[in-house]
């Protein structure tokens, strides 16, 4: 399973960073944090490489020993970036519906740099005191507390966009379809893929073998699902499908009220 992810995920992943960063160079600052977020697969990917590479070892008896407890912090530098830009692409697509112009003047591609620096940073820092300088209980409780700090921030940030919609008059109507589905898509694939990893860390009837390794499996799933935010991004395709679903809503809530 971990050799079929690798195997799709990693080039799609490489061409959509390449995609999105000929948008970067003319001046568009949207996709920055799509792309770091897209970094931080490909960390993950790496060191699912490894971890194959470490099975395939065992299973042929290779005497191959590296520290895997280093692509182990790895991996989990890239999880923690991975949400950690999950909450910036969902703050930045609130700021753009619900304070367009501020967010127009204010936004540049320096202060974004400076927030991706921030997001990497705190990962490693956290992940290096802990696993150095703090005892392991100490490390499973934060692992599983940190992870719950995004999702009221994710349910704010899309309250907040459909609050906001039919105020933001300098949004056109496909971008406002782009940015909601895009938010719905991020706290479906936190909600899916990384809530129940914090559920086997807080709850302690979690801790079998089964719900380990199904927290496991959605977890490696979460650089496939990222793939899906590129097409948020993209103008095209996605429009038409977004706009075949809105007018879909609408027809059947005017056959409602006609109904009654």
């Amino acid at each position: 399973m971990i050799c079929v992810i690798i195997s799709i995920g990693l080039p799609l992943t490489l061409v959509a960073i390449y995609s999105l960063y000929s948008q970067v160079k003319n001046d568009h600052v949207a996709p920055i944090y799509i792309i770091n977020l897209l970094i931080s697969d490909i960390f993950q990917f790496c060191c699912m490489i490894v971890e194959v590479a470490k099975l395939e070892g065992k299973k042929e008896d290779l005497k191959i020993e590296p520290n895997y407890q280093i692509f182990s912090c790895i991996y989990n530098i890239g999880v923690l970036a991975n949400v950690g830009f999950m909450i910036c692409i969902a703050l930045e697509r609130y700021l753009l519906i619900a304070w367009p112009l501020w967010y127009r003047f204010r936004r540049t591609i320096k202060s974004s740099l400076v927030v991706c620096v921030v997001v990497w940073t705190l990962p490693l820092v956290f992940l290096l005191s802990a696993y150095f300088w703090v005892e392991s209980t100490v490390v499973i409780t934060i692992l599983g507390v940190l992870p719950l700090v995004p999702f009221p921030l994710l349910i704010f940030f899309l309250g907040g966009t459909l609050k906001s919609l039919s105020a933001a008059i300098s949004v056109s109507s496909d971008e406002k379809r782009r940015i909601v589905g895009m938010l719905v898509l991020v706290l479906l694939i936190y909600t899916l893929l990384f809530l129940p990893t914090i559920i086997v860390f807080l709850i302690e009837k979690a801790r079998d073998n089964t719900l380990i390794k199904l927290r496991l499996i959605l977890v490696r799933f979460s650089p496939l699902a990222d793939l899906i935010l590129y097409f948020f991004i993209r103008k095209g395709a996605i429009d038409k499908l977004l706009a075949s679903l809105c007018c879909c809503r609408m027809d059947s809530d005017d056959n409602s009220r006609s109904s009654v």
